[in-house]
């Protein structure tokens, strides 16, 4: 009876540990060098109407570099991040824009233009960012464009102005803040 009540506590020891790793941002590691990646782990989550909205995604830095129109390209599709597929996970049913989207977990992606974003939900899961598969698109909404007074040095996915089942979800970088309207319904 002891060692079944030791095992019983080692296996929900076990689960509860793995349960929390995969809901937990942790550092990237590059294996050769032993250092972080320098594009962090980053969460942004709200809740809506009681309902958990979360994305995961790995924040870059500018670094020198051009971003909008130069390392985000304009006029193809961005991984909106780095590294791993920039994730939504909702358990809500949300109206993001004009596009429904059921409750699940699901790829966010961009098109970048100079005049306009649009906002990519892509039911395709658990690949590195640059692999996209525009066949598995849930579908594509415009986005809402303004510039940041400051350039802003790491690149963020956040969630404001949130009332209630209404919230706007920013993608900012650089001096580039591009958001849509997020409801659950």
């Amino acid at each position: 009876m002891f060692l079944r009540s030791l095992a019983t506590a080692a296996c929900c020891t076990l689960l509860a540990t793995a349960t929390f790793a995969a809901t937990s941002p942790e550092p990237q590691m590059d294996k050769s060098a032993g250092q972080a990646l320098p594009s962090p782990a980053a969460v942004a989550d709200v809740k809506l109407a009681g309902k958990a909205v979360k994305i995961t995604y790995n924040s870059p830095s500018i670094r020198g570099r051009k971003i909008m129109g130069g390392l985000v390209p304009y006029g193809e599709v961005w991984r909106t991040g780095a590294n791993p597929a920039t994730t939504l996970i909702t358990t809500a049913n949300l109206k993001i824009g004009t596009l429904d989207v059921p409750a699940g977990t699901y790829t966010l992606y961009t098109l970048p233009s100079a005049s306009q974003w649009l906002l990519i939900v892509n039911k395709q899961t658990g690949q590195w960012g640059t692999v996209y598969k525009q066949d598995m698109d849930l579908g594509r909404t415009p986005m809402q464009g303004k510039t940041l007074s400051a350039p802003q040095e790491k690149m963020s996915i956040s969630f404001e102005n949130t009332s209630g089942n209404t919230t706007q979800l920013h993608i900012k970088w650089e001096t580039t803040d591009e958001y849509v309207t997020v409801k659950a319904e």
